[in-house]
């Protein structure tokens, strides 16, 4: 599917080869760099959410290509696809948000999700959203 988003870069990577955004990225407008640092950005993969396409938590959806990528480097990479992605997630919250420049750092994100996978509750889901909204005021690891 389509992950809807406010544009905030400068260029659009359609290709097989996509790069996170980083710190200073020169591809984020001045624009881009106030809605992606308050998660405005996100708003309308609400949308999403309401087509059935994703989730409110669940494993944040990566890029093909990434998804390709890290499918081959990390054992369990592929058992995120069993659940719908979400606007947030357990990663999200514990500090696996934004960039993950390496391969460790995504392995990170990727245990991460699956415990979610495993322990997914109600609670779990409401417990993350409440804690979404507080991290919401933590833009440091957001660019």
């Amino acid at each position: 599917f389509r992950i809807l988003k406010f544009r905030s870069m400068s260029v659009m990577e359609d290709s097989g080869v996509i790069r996170q955004a980083t710190r200073n990225d020169a591809r984020v407008t001045r624009v881009g760099a106030f809605i992606r640092s308050t998660s405005i950005d996100e708003l309308p993969q609400f949308w999403n959410v309401l087509r059935g396409e994703m989730s409110v938590v669940g494993p944040r959806p990566h890029a093909l290509a990434h998804d390709d990528l890290y499918g081959t480097l990390i054992a369990q990479y592929a058992s995120r696809r069993h659940v719908k992605p979400g606007l947030t997630g357990w990663a999200q919250i514990n500090g696996h948000r934004g960039e993950t420049p390496t391969v460790d750092r995504m392995a990170d994100r990727v245990r991460h999700d699956i415990w979610y996978i495993n322990n997914w509750s109600l609670w779990l889901d409401l417990r993350i959203v409440v804690m979404t909204a507080i991290g919401l005021r933590d833009r440091s690891n957001v660019y």
